[in-house]
């Protein structure tokens, strides 16, 4: 089902890295219009999806209700601005999509399940109609995302799963803004906005590093015009403080990686293995809570994964969606920060084999680029 989820990207600010589902929706729903693919999979997210479509209303419609409360009006207020404003100065696509608004009465709208094997920092793909080949597997359902993610431990993967309160279905559909979308603040509901719409500009078959952070790049730089148009100077300075705090925790991810890249490339016994294994994680979990407590910060999600246990999975999924930021960023300079510009120059590495144009953009730390496969 061709749809973009979004969970763990966003954690280090307000969410979790992977915050769209991209695409696994529409490809079911295309296969049960087509016929003939009909997994249990893919039929829970055909049906998870036309669920969603269900309770779309128009946001217009909405705002004219004298039932909505003050909150949501002011929510879909700021969406629908920042809804125009992504399509007159950002450049983004001009479509239906995020003009509805659909109340899914849950905290997230799907559930995503990240998996790498035991001795490896690159993570598990999957492969679908359409959307080729992506670094996660999304379930409309909690219970049978953990099942799934279960039956994956138990073959030996470090798995994790993650509340995905977003998804692009690439622009195939009309997809709503969602009540999921509204907990964290409209500085986030506008940059998620500018984020699935990016996927919808571009999307790239079997490369979910090259897609998550672009996306991510048009993000940042959309959250800072928008801030910037509306006069927001102070909301600018403390985002971009946010950005630098977010580097640092990345570096430190980064370093896990390569850290433990060099180590499983050892050939040791794995009882050796799985104990530095788990000092380097450990300290890793360390560096985390220090940061914290210098910055006075709380980072829940990665709260919540040094509670769980940190594991290849969590270093893939921040693989995924930041190890080619970098690369993106310093293209967008290339190119005088002029957006049509920068999406051109995307588009014509986006021609290029895989290998060459993450050896361009991707180079954070092992894993990411080069030794990725397209799937397992």
């Amino acid at each position: 089902m061709l749809m973009l989820t979004e969970t763990t990207a966003r954690g280090l600010r307000a969410l979790p890295a992977v915050r769209s589902w991209c695409g696994i929706a529409l490809c079911a729903l295309l296969c049960l219009t087509l016929g003939g693919c009909g997994t249990l999979y893919v039929a829970q997210a055909a049906g998870g999806e036309l669920g969603v479509l269900r309770e779309r209303e128009p946001i217009d419609k909405v705002l004219a209700d004298p039932g909505t409360s003050p909150e949501l009006r002011a929510h879909l207020e700021q969406v629908r601005a920042a809804r125009d404003f992504a399509t007159a100065e950002l450049g983004l696509p001009d479509n239906a999509s995020y003009r509805t608004y659909a109340d899914i009465k849950r905290s997230y709208v799907v559930w995503n399940v990240v998996a790498a094997p035991e001795f490896s920092v690159v993570p598990h793909h999957w492969c679908f109609p359409v959307v080729g080949c992506v670094a996660y597997r999304g379930y409309f359902h909690e219970a049978r995302a953990r099942e799934f993610a279960a039956g994956l431990a138990v073959q030996g993967y470090d798995v994790a799963v993650e509340g995905v309160p977003a998804y692009s279905t690439l622009g195939r559909f009309a997809d709503p803004v969602l009540s999921s979308m509204l907990r964290y603040g409209d500085d986030e509901l506008a940059a998620t906005i500018f984020h699935e719409l990016a996927h919808q500009l571009l999307y790239v078959r079997d490369d979910s590093s090259f897609n998550e952070a672009f996306a991510t790049t048009v993000e940042e730089v959309g959250l800072e015009r928008w801030l910037a148009q509306r006069g927001e100077g102070a909301r600018i300075a403390a985002y971009r403080a946010e950005l630098a705090q977010q580097e640092q925790l990345l570096q430190m991810f980064a370093r896990t990686r390569a850290s433990l890249s060099a180590l499983y490339a050892q050939h040791i016994p794995k009882d050796e293995m799985r104990a530095r294994k788990a000092a380097s994680f450990q300290e890793l979990g360390s560096e985390i809570q220090a940061q914290e407590r210098r910055d006075a910060s709380h980072f829940t999600l990665y709260d919540e994964w040094i509670a769980a246990g940190l594991n290849n999975a969590h270093l893939a999924s921040i693989a995924t969606y930041y190890d080619c930021v970098p690369g993106f960023r310093r293209l967008l300079r290339q190119q005088d920060d002029d957006l049509p510009r920068f999406y051109a120059a995307v588009r014509e590495l986006a021609r290029q084999p895989r290998v060459a144009r993450h050896a361009q953009l991707c180079s954070r730390a092992p894993g990411s680029a080069d030794e990725e496969s397209a799937a397992d």
